[in-house]
């Protein structure tokens, strides 16, 4: 490890705004449905980013929705040091860092205790065996369903048309209200200025002439099935 890193994660362990639970200790998170009273001291909307990296969504919805508490969540320390960093020292009140798995989601917020999720530039994830791994599987939206609130609302960005589109699929073959969707964020005029706040990632992609793409829906009641091999398949043959 760098000197750099090590000085960081060094600094982080002081951090008030960043959580960094102990392997062993995971299924007792004191904090499991009182991150509103005990952190943020108030009863506003819990709003969650996945795989935050730098936390540049975390920080930038904070900054735009004060009346707002915003999570991000992800293992990679030494990134997340920038947004909580940034955070601190614009005192943010309204913005934490969760570093974890994801995958342990359910191990850190109370059913009902989430109002929102933000998926920014997961990795696809695009082989079949590796389907589990993918942020917006079956695998892992039956695991956000089991901390949201029924009428919670779900985002996911990215550049990859695979997922993208394999997304749209699954969420249609579970009759899953779409709120909106587009292939191309940056040539669409119904979307607003929040979802122009752009993340590391995101600059570079479009730089290279990648299109952005953006899928919007509601929490889905009911366990979520996964595609078959046929459905995934057809995705697969097309846009990878």
């Amino acid at each position: 490890m760098s000197r750099n890193k090590t000085a960081r994660f060094a600094e982080m362990q002081n951090f008030k705004n960043v959580f960094q639970p102990p392997i062993d200790k995971e299924e007792c998170f004191p904090l499991k449905g009182k991150w509103k009273e005990s952190v943020f001291k108030n009863s506003y909307p819990l709003i969650l980013e996945l795989g935050c990296g730098k936390g540049e969504y975390t920080i930038g919805l904070g900054k735009a929705f004060t009346q707002n508490n915003y999570i991000g969540v992800d293992i990679k320390g030494a990134r997340m040091y920038v947004g909580a960093k940034k955070a601190i020292n614009e005192n943010m009140n309204n913005v934490a860092f969760l570093r974890t798995r994801i995958e342990l989601i359910e191990n850190f917020f109370a059913p009902d205790e989430v109002d929102e999720i933000w998926i920014t530039f997961p990795d696809p994830q695009p082989k079949m065996k590796w389907a589990k791994k993918r942020l917006t599987s079956s695998h892992f939206i039956n695991k956000y369903r089991n901390i949201t609130r029924q009428n919670a609302v779900f985002h996911l960005k990215t550049d990859s048309v695979f997922l993208y589109h394999y997304t749209l699929a699954l969420l249609q073959k579970n009759e899953v209200n779409i709120l909106c969707h587009t292939d191309n964020v940056y040539e669409t005029t119904f979307l607003d200025s929040i979802y122009n706040i752009k993340t590391h990632y995101e600059n570079l992609f479009t730089a290279q002439g990648y299109k952005i793409t953006y899928i919007k829906w509601e929490n889905l009641l009911k366990e979520t099935i996964e595609l078959s091999h046929e459905e995934y398949k057809k995705i697969e043959e097309r846009y990878l």
